[in-house]
C-alpha cells in the first residue's frame, strides 16, 4: 500500500481521500517513512516536522463536502519561506535558530487549503547558488546519482519531489532556482510571472526577481499549487490581480532562438532538445526561429542586478536585529564577526560585489547599465510575442545547458556556475512566467528538462504545452 501511495498524483491522491479510501494520516505516513529511508543520504531535508501527522489527523477530522483538492496532501517547503511557529534558517548559520513569527501569504493560503506541511528543504544559503553546495548545512545530492548536484537553489525541494520524498513542494526562483533544480532532478518546476505569487514571508534575496512557485512531478500538479497560492495580496505592494487566462491555441506557434544553442549547451541536452522539437512538430505545431539579441547580456546584467539588491537586503543581518550575534571589542567588531563567521562564502561574495556596483562612482557604470540591458531583455522578448509581428505563443530552450554536475566539481570556479543559468535568468530579468518540463534522459540516466517561457500571465498557455510535452 505504502507504495501505491507514494506514485500518486497529487488529483489521483485527492480523490481516494475525498473517498475515503486512504487516510490523510496513511499518505503522511508513507512519506514519512520514504524520508526516514532516504533523507539520510540526499540531504533534501533540514528538518522532518514533528507533528506531521498530528496535522494530517486534523486533515482528516476535518475534512468535508467540497473541501479544497490539497486538503490532506503532503508538502515540503523551502527553508526560506515563513511558516509560523517553525524554524527558517534560508540555510544560513547565522539564522540557525531563527523561529518564524508570522506566515508567508503561501502559507496562510496553504494552510486554509488544508495542506499538510513535511518539513522545510535544504538550498543553498539565501538562495545564493545553482547547487545546493553552498548550505551551512552541507549538500544536498540528486537523487538520480548521489555523486552528483541537485541544482539550486531549491535543491532540497527539487531533490524531495524528484526522489519521492514529497509529492510537491515550494521553492524560489530569482535566476533559475526552481527551473535548474526541477531539470536536473526530473520534475516539474514553475516561476510564475513577477506578481503572480505573494512574496510576502519570502526571506528576499533580490526583490525585482525572486518569485515562490511550485515544483511537482506532473504539470497537473504544479498547476494545482500555482493555481492555491496565486492572486493579489495586500501585504505585498509588487502582487498583482490575476489575469483571466485566454483559451490556449490548438496549435502552438513556438519559438527557438537558435543562435543561443550554439555555444556551452552539452551534445545531449541538445539532443534531446532538439528530439522534443522535432516532435511537437509531429503533433502539429509551428516551430519558428526567433531573434532575442540581447539574450547573450543577460547573465552581466543579472549578476550585477542580483548582488546589488542581495547587499541591500542582507544589511539587516548584522547581529543586532536577527538571528546569531557575535560579540568583539566594539561596534563594528560586532559587526564584522557576527557577518563573517555568520555568512559563508558564497555569501560574502554577492555581498562585496553588490556593494561595490552601488558605490560612489560606480553605480552609473555598472548598475545603470545593467539596468539598461534589462529593460532590453524585455523589450526583446516582447517583440518576440507581440501578434503584430506575426508572434509565437511560447519560446523554448533547454532549461539547463548541461545535466547535472559532480559535487564539487564547478564549486571553486564560480563563473562556470553562474554560467547554469544561461537559459532561466531571462525570464526573470523580464518578470514573464517560465516552466519546465523533464523531456528526457542522458544515457547516464540523468534528467534534462526544457523550458518554456510566454508572455506576462501566459502561464495557462505554458501548463497546456507542458502537459502536451508530457506525453510525447
Amino acid at each position: 500500500m505504502a507504495t501505491d501511495l507514494l506514485t500518486l498524483s497529487v488529483t489521483e491522491a485527492s480523490h481516494l481521500l475525498t473517498k475515503k479510501e486512504i487516510s490523510a494520516v496513511e499518505l503522511a505516513e508513507s512519506y514519512l517513512a520514504q524520508i526516514e529511508a532516504k533523507n539520510s543520504d540526499l540531504k533534501a531535508y533540514l528538518e522532518v516536522f514533528a507533528d506531521v501527522v498530528d496535522q494530517a489527523k486534523v486533515s482528516d477530522d476535518k475534512r468535508s463536502a467540497g473541501s479544497h483538492a490539497l486538503w490532506g496532501i503532503p508538502l515540503a517547503v523551502k527553508d526560506n519561506i515563513l511558516i509560523e511557529g517553525r524554524r527558517a534558517s534560508s540555510a544560513s548559520r547565522i539564522l540557525e535558530n531563527y523561529v518564524a513569527p508570522y506566515d508567508a501569504t503561501v502559507i496562510t493560503k496553504l494552510k486554509t487549503a488544508g495542506s499538510v506541511f513535511l518539513g522545510r528543504t535544504n538550498m543553498d544559503e539565501f538562495a545564493m547558488g545553482g547547487s545546493t553546495e553552498n548550505s551551512s548545512f552541507g549538500p544536498t545530492k540528486n537523487p538520480h546519482d548521489l555523486s552528483r548536484v541537485p541544482g539550486g537553489s531549491s535543491g532540497g525541494s527539487a531533490a524531495a519531489v524528484g526522489g519521492g520524498l514529497a509529492p510537491i513542494a515550494l521553492g524560489s526562483d530569482t535566476g533559475g532556482s526552481i527551473r535548474q533544480p526541477a531539470s536536473l532532478c526530473g520534475a516539474v518546476g514553475l516561476k510564475p510571472t513577477y506578481g503572480n505569487v505573494s512574496r510576502y514571508g519570502l526571506m528576499a534575496m533580490a526583490s525585482s526577481l525572486d518569485q515562490i512557485g511550485p515544483i511537482a512531478r506532473s504539470v497537473a500538479d504544479a498547476r494545482l499549487l500555482y493555481e492555491t497560492i496565486a492572486g493579489r495580496d495586500p501585504l505585498d505592494s509588487t502582487s498583482v490581480e490575476l489575469v483571466e487566462p485566454k483559451a490556449t491555441p490548438e496549435a502552438f506557434t513556438i519559438g527557438v532562438p537558435y543562435d543561443t544553442l550554439t555555444e556551452g549547451v552539452d551534445e545531449e541536452v541538445l539532443a534531446i532538445f532538439n528530439d522534443t522539437i522535432a516532435k511537437l512538430k509531429g503533433a502539429g505545431h509551428l516551430i519558428r526561429e526567433v531573434s532575442l539579441p540581447n539574450l547573450k547580456y543577460s547573465l552581466a546584467s543579472y549578476y550585477v542586478l542580483m548582488p546589488a539588491e542581495s547587499s541591500t537586503n542582507l544589511g539587516r543581518f548584522d547581529g543586532l536585529r536577527y538571528g546569531v550575534a557575535k560579540s568583539g571589542a566594539n561596534l563594528l567588531e560586532d559587526y564584522l564577526k557576527t557577518r563573517g563567521e555568520g555568512f559563508g562564502p558564497e555569501v560574502r561574495r554577492r555581498i562585496i560585489l553588490g556593494t561595490y556596483v552601488l558605490s560612489a562612482g560606480y553605480y552609473d557604470a555598472f548598475y545603470g547599465k545593467a539596468t539598461a540591458v534589462r529593460e532590453l531583455v524585455r523589450q526583446d522578448y516582447a517583440q518576440a510575442f507581440a501578434k503584430k509581428n506575426s508572434g509565437v505563443d511560447i519560446i523554448l530552450t533547454p532549461t539547463a545547458p548541461t545535466p547535472a554536475w559532480l559535487i564539487g566539481e564547478k564549486v571553486n570556479d564560480p563563473l562556470q556556475m553562474y554560467l547554469e543559468d544561461i537559459f532561466t535568468v531571462p525570464a526573470n530579468l523580464a518578470g514573464i512566467p517560465a516552466l519546465s518540463v523533464p523531456a528526457g534522459q542522458t544515457r547516464a540516466g540523468l534528467p534534462v528538462g526544457v523550458q518554456l517561457a510566454g508572455p506576462h500571465f501566459a502561464e495557462n498557455n505554458l501548463f497546456a504545452l507542458g502537459e502536451i510535452i508530457e506525453q510525447l
